[in-house]
């Protein structure tokens, strides 16, 4: 079931984030967040973005939010997506699931542009933009140091209008 996010999740949030930090280059931190450096960061995007989570069993496997992309004020309409799945859950659709609800929010929000900005290659993530009419924009070389190599990264851009 998807719902919004309530401030007492961030723990289990924070453990499925955790995983992506210590093990993968899906997120550019280097090292594990604390739950009140994370819970900060939840708060902070939620004054002014959805944030949902998707729960089986009174527990959390998945969740997806908005974030500001840039803060210059004319990226206004702009927003970056994150969709983040508990790796024993992947192939369940939880990620199609958070993303299409997502979307769906970002757009009674009025955002006009949705931007997906995936470390690559990510086969997956990449399947998952696309399969909502993401298209990819950008390729950068080499801005990511991780795990002792350079990562690249793709932007993928969807227009919700």
């Amino acid at each position: 079931m998807v719902r919004a996010f309530h401030i007492n999740d961030a723990p289990q949030l924070l453990d499925i984030y955790n995983y992506y930090v210590l093990n993968t280059t899906a997120t550019f931190d280097l090292e594990a967040l604390s739950l009140d450096v994370f819970t900060h960061k939840l708060e902070t995007i939620s004054a002014e973005y959805p944030i949902i989570v998707f729960e089986e069993d009174k527990t959390i496997i998945g969740y997806a939010y908005g974030s500001k992309f840039r803060p210059k004020p004319a990226y206004h309409y702009v927003v970056e997506s994150t969709v983040y799945v508990k790796p024993n859950a992947h192939g369940k659709k939880i990620g199609t699931t958070l993303y299409a609800e997502l979307l769906k929010l970002l757009k009674q929000a009025k955002f006009h542009t949705v931007l997906g900005v995936l470390t690559i290659p990510n086969t997956a993530s990449i399947k998952l933009h696309e399969k909502f009419g993401f298209k990819q924009v950008a390729h950068l070389e080499e801005v990511g140091f991780k795990f002792g190599e350079w990562q690249y990264i793709g932007i993928w851009q969807l227009k919700l209008e």
